[in-house]
């Protein structure tokens, strides 16, 4: 189950003005929130009346809880226990997937027992650079810890964390995502470790580059060291599925591949990077941000350039994600997700999401005699050579002419925006 993080929020505010608590779910500040919801999870009185007419979407999401209390009494609390929230940003986020989920009879923190794994998504920048944050005030709290999985001999409490390539990529573009998802694995790593919890990560790849994809095996073996610990979970979606697992022999082989990289990566770690390597990467990825963003968030014409030259509107009504084309149905560029932005792009061959940013980050380095120092990452650092690599297969796919000749027919004209981007392209 996969749901975002607002819909908790919404619905917990409409319960307590409902109640006619002093002060609403929604006016309470992030310690006010943690502080009631902890108080509410260790309460044994139900907090959601039986018999009223919520809204739809807060009906929803409660039913959601009790469908799966449902499932889990029918079939086994195997059958569906992975509880997803996309858009994780505070201690909050967690606590009230819990609480709902104690008033399915999901979770009972009395009993220190959870038959719900409450899995964060962190995915835009700013979000991968809290996670150590937030989760490090949750593993602070005793009753958390408590209703942690217990895995191993040992009975170390295990927490899946999962992380998301497609929408830091359209926040902060394809250097700067990679780049603060890497130092974001260690962080967290390092995190866990000093509270001797067991981390396993969950990678939120799609199918294409900008959304995380390429080959696996390079891909795992690529992670920060002693990130890969004996397992890791990744998701495989959409056409990935049919290319991947669609034949008997196509499934062994990708599971094959995968169960060798785990295996190297455990055993035989790559060695970390050198400190010059980290320092290089800090200032491409921050020089790499700051110019895609003057262009996707703050250049004006930008919204009116990309609904009128891609085909995203179009995109969006076609059956092709599990989810919506927007989050909101009204909301802007940073609504969007990721199936309609990315396909948009790569169907008039502008492949903006893959390169923007990352052209100017590493013409800048060049000028300043960093080659060199590239060069050596690229030969000797497995995260940068990747990288390299796919970032060269998605330019290898791109186009400028078809670009040029979208804006000729969708625009009748070319557009000066997309005059200035397929120059930058073309460089």
């Amino acid at each position: 189950i996969r749901q975002e993080s607002t819909r908790h929020s919404d619905a917990l505010d409409e319960l307590t003005r409902y109640l006619k608590l002093p002060t609403a779910y929604g006016a309470m500040d992030e310690s006010a929130r943690v502080e009631w919801l902890l108080e509410e999870m260790q309460t044994r009185r139900p907090l959601i009346p039986p018999a009223v007419e919520w809204s739809a979407a807060t009906a929803e999401t409660i039913a959601v809880f009790r469908m799966l209390h449902r499932l889990q009494e029918e079939f086994g609390s195997r059958i569906c226990r992975t509880y997803v929230i996309s858009m994780s940003h505070s201690v909050s986020d967690l606590l009230e997937v819990l609480l709902l989920a104690k008033e399915a009879g999901l979770v009972d923190p009395a009993a220190h027992h959870a038959d719900l794994l409450v899995v964060p998504l962190f995915e835009t920048v700013e979000d991968l650079q809290r996670a150590p944050e937030v989760m490090g005030q949750l593993f602070e709290h005793p009753l958390y810890r408590q209703l942690l999985p217990r895995v191993g001999e040992q009975a170390q409490p295990l927490q899946v964390l999962m992380l998301g390539y497609s929408d830091s990529n359209k926040d902060s573009g394809f250097l700067s995502s990679n780049w603060e998802i890497h130092q974001a694995q260690i962080a967290l790593q390092d995190l866990a470790s000093r509270h001797d919890i067991g981390l396993r990560l969950f990678h939120g790849r799609g199918g294409s580059v900008g959304r995380g994809g390429g080959p696996a095996h390079r891909a795992i073996l690529a992670q920060p060291p002693g990130s890969v610990m004996n397992a890791i979970r990744v998701t495989e979606q959409g056409e990935m599925i049919r290319w991947k697992f669609g034949l008997p022999d196509l499934a062994a082989q990708t599971l094959s591949s995968y169960i060798f990289a785990v295996t190297q990566a455990t055993l035989r770690p790559s060695a970390p990077a050198k400190p010059e390597w980290t320092e290089a990467m800090n200032h491409l990825a921050k020089s790499a941000v700051d110019s895609y963003r003057a262009v996707v968030h703050h250049t004006p014409e930008f919204v009116e350039y990309f609904r009128q030259v891609t085909p995203e509107s179009a995109l969006g009504k076609l059956p092709l994600g599990s989810r919506p084309a927007k989050r909101k149905a009204d909301g802007g560029i940073e609504s969007l997700r990721a199936i309609p932005w990315i396909f948009a792009w790569m169907q008039m061959r502008l492949m903006l999401p893959a390169w923007l940013g990352t052209d100017s980050a590493l013409k800048q380095a060049v000028e300043e005699g960093q080659l060199p120092l590239l060069q050596d990452m690229y030969q000797h650092w497995p995260f940068f050579t990747v990288y390299v690599d796919m970032l060269e297969m998605v330019l290898a796919k791109s186009d400028v002419n078809v670009a040029a000749h979208y804006e000729q027919v969708l625009a009748g004209s070319e557009m000066p925006l997309g005059t200035k981007l397929r120059a930058r392209l073309s460089v």
